[in-house]
């Protein structure tokens, strides 16, 4: 006589109900993990909108470059940790962090400005007449 198939894949198999369960847990952490970082790359790119939306002084000047400097960083910890576990020291995580401050440098005191400068053959706008001045050319 066969014995039941529920029996003999439980006999087959013991720690397969524990290997999907892990399986399953590993899934979810690289989405979680894949979700994490797709916010925290695309972050920098939202938030440097929001100076001129703002329209606030300090998220548009020299202040807004530091936090939003800052803030690149702190985002930027969890691949500068795994440069170090992936290498074994310091010296990857080191040269990203450059890389990372000269680009954002270039970015934010070259490139910048550069684009929202004034261009240089601009003419002003020309004078109002005055109210005094008004009654002359009558």
């Amino acid at each position: 006589m066969k014995a039941p198939p529920a029996a003999v894949a439980d006999d087959a198999a013991p720690g397969a109900s524990a290997e999907v369960a892990a399986r399953a847990t590993r899934t979810v952490a690289t989405g979680a993990s894949g979700a994490v970082a797709a916010i925290s790359g695309i972050a920098p790119h939202v938030l440097h909108h929001v100076g001129p939306l703002a329209g606030s002084a300090l998220l548009a000047g020299a202040g807004g470059t530091v936090l939003f400097g800052l803030a690149g960083f702190a985002l930027s910890i969890p691949m500068l940790l795994r440069l170090r576990r992936r290498f074994g020291t310091w010296a990857a995580p080191a040269v990203a962090s450059v890389i990372f401050t000269g680009v954002y440098a270039f970015s934010a005191l070259v490139a910048g400005p550069a684009i929202t400068a004034e261009p240089i053959g601009a003419e002003a706008p020309a004078a109002s007449p005055s109210p005094s001045d008004h009654a002359e050319h009558h």
